[in-house]
């Protein structure tokens, strides 16, 4: 990326030091030095404002680090959305194989950790969803295509997105069934082999 390279030299440009400019950006110099030196990377609201204090186009300023920007988001958030899936399945499944037994031995008093357990499984879905909405990605294929750092061409995406209503339903029952399946199975497993 050579956005910090062209900070640095708009500046010189103007004539400013980093705290001059930095004053003008309502930031600290340490953050003036690190764009420059591309330790961090300034947000959009930045953007538009060194633009306009250079009085440059956005194109002038960030040129070819658009795309950079881009693939930098969105591996940031396909690590965030492989995290919040594995955290999430990790739940669900921890709710699935405790809710026979704790309910077997605690009767309603499992409905507290088992509940406690539902809302971290809700936290993580909440979190999942953001970041499929943020990224416009739903139906399975759209995730699986995110989550290897590529894009649907245009067609591919309109025929995906007829498809979202229907796959949502589909995997809501489909979950639905999965867990009570289990669930059943795990307190006949209790009931039965180990006589609880």
């Amino acid at each position: 990326m050579e956005l910090g390279k062209r900070i640095k030299d708009f500046r010189s440009l103007h004539n400013w030091n980093q705290d001059e400019l930095a004053e003008k950006m309502f930031v600290s110099r340490q953050t003036i030095s690190n764009w420059e030196n591309e330790k961090s990377y300034p947000d959009i609201q930045s953007i538009l404002l060194l633009s306009n204090l250079f009085e440059i186009s956005l194109d002038q300023l960030v040129k070819g680090d658009v795309e950079q920007m881009q693939e930098i988001i969105n591996e940031q958030d396909v690590k965030q959305m492989k995290y919040y899936g594995k955290m999430m399945l990790a739940c669900v499944g921890i709710l699935i194989v405790t809710f026979g037994p704790l309910y077997l031995r605690m009767g309603m008093w499992s409905l507290i950790p088992e509940g406690i357990i539902a809302l971290a499984v809700l936290f993580f879905s909440v979190k999942l969803n953001a970041i499929e909405k943020e990224n416009d990605i739903v139906t399975y294929k759209e995730i699986v295509t995110f989550m290897n750092g590529k894009s649907l061409d245009e067609k591919s995406k309109q025929q995906e997105i007829g498809k979202r209503p229907y796959q949502t339903v589909a995997v809501m029952i489909l979950a639905g069934l999965i867990s009570g399946i289990l669930s059943c199975t795990v307190v006949f497993i209790c009931k039965n082999v180990f006589g609880l």
